[in-house]
């Protein structure tokens, strides 16, 4: 069961951090192919492991800067491909919600975390000198903060067994068994040369960011909106919150370019965007997005720098529950 890409779409442009760990863990693994003679020469594929590796009893004493290098080091090329595609697909939306240098630090964390869980299960098996190399840990991560931030995505997912054929999986299906599986196979074959408990706990830290980011993000300054909501409309979403059916999420996002708005709201159990409805008040300088349906949504959004300019609303587009609002901005 194999991810080739989710329907998420993304805010902010392209995933460049993303890209850029992809091509480091590349690169990285075509030096390790040149200097070992694709891993035919044991002295040096050894010497490599025993330097850049993450060995437990060494990271247990303290030495992460080898968690960080063995991040990157992969022991064949069906082990970069399968991270490498892993990260492709979840890591862009990660990146996105994040920002680039969180991002940064989040995977590195995740990273840290999942070679600790191996490292502690090692010593108390007996492995505490073999080394663990790969990726997949702060990958783990990656689909652990993906499962909480984004539940409803849907992932296109190569089926291999009698026939081959793509379905589209929720997200809050396909993880959910990705790691019901890695559990099991830490069970079944605790001694292989997979580092499973690693991708245990990457998942696990992986799982508490997301939780923490969604739930707590804004309250202590680690989400930073880019919108300021005046006294009145921040009474009127306090009121509205008391509502039976209505769901608080994250705080809209607005996107200001030299002559367009975008508004970025979650908005999520809405069956399309036919249920949206969105007006431009000139007096309050704010969009009130609203909807029709069953699902009762009432947010209110105030625009900066109008000034005496003419506002149209464009277009109104609804994804994943995500509800991206385009708004024109002229002067007459």
């Amino acid at each position: 069961m194999f991810p080739l890409h989710d329907d998420n779409e993304r805010i902010h442009g392209r995933p460049y951090v993303n890209y850029l760990l992809i091509a480091i863990n590349a690169i990285i693994f075509l030096v390790e192919v040149v200097a070992t003679g694709y891993f035919s020469d044991r002295t040096t594929t050894f010497e490599l492991l025993e330097k850049y590796g993450a060995i437990p009893y060494k990271v247990l004493g303290g030495d992460i800067s080898s968690i960080i290098t063995s991040m990157f080091l992969h022991s064949g090329i069906a082990h970069l491909i399968g991270n490498m595609l892993f990260l492709f697909v979840f890591g862009d939306n990660i990146e996105d919600k994040l920002g680039r240098i969180k991002y940064v630090f989040m995977y590195i964390g995740w990273g840290i975390a999942a070679a600790l869980a191996h490292s502690f299960y090692a010593m108390s098996t007996g492995g505490g000198e073999i080394p663990a190399i790969g990726a997949s840990g702060a990958i783990s991560g990656v689909l652990g903060a993906y499962l909480i931030l984004f539940p409803r995505a849907k992932i296109y997912t190569v089926i291999t067994a009698f026939f081959i054929t793509t379905v589209k999986i929720p997200a809050i299906a396909y993880i959910p068994f990705w790691f019901i599986m890695q559990v099991i196979f830490s069970l079944v074959n605790p001694l292989g040369g997979v580092a499973y408990i690693a991708h245990i706990g990457g998942f696990v830290a992986g799982i508490l960011t997301g939780y923490i980011w969604k739930n707590f993000g804004t309250r202590y300054g680690i989400v930073t909106p880019q919108i300021r909501y005046p006294r009145k409309d921040r009474q009127n979403m306090a009121d509205m919150a008391d509502m039976a059916d209505m769901t608080t999420h994250t705080q809209p996002e607005v996107i200001k370019g030299s002559n367009f708005y975008e508004i970025i709201a979650e908005m999520p159990g809405l069956v399309d965007q036919s249920e949206i409805q969105a007006n431009y008040d000139p007096n309050t300088q704010s969009v009130r997005i609203f909807t029709t349906g069953s699902r009762k949504y009432d947010i209110n959004v105030r625009l900066s720098d109008i000034q005496d300019k003419n506002i149209t609303i464009d277009q109104i587009k609804y994804l994943n529950g995500i509800v991206r609002i385009h708004i024109s901005k002229q002067t007459p």
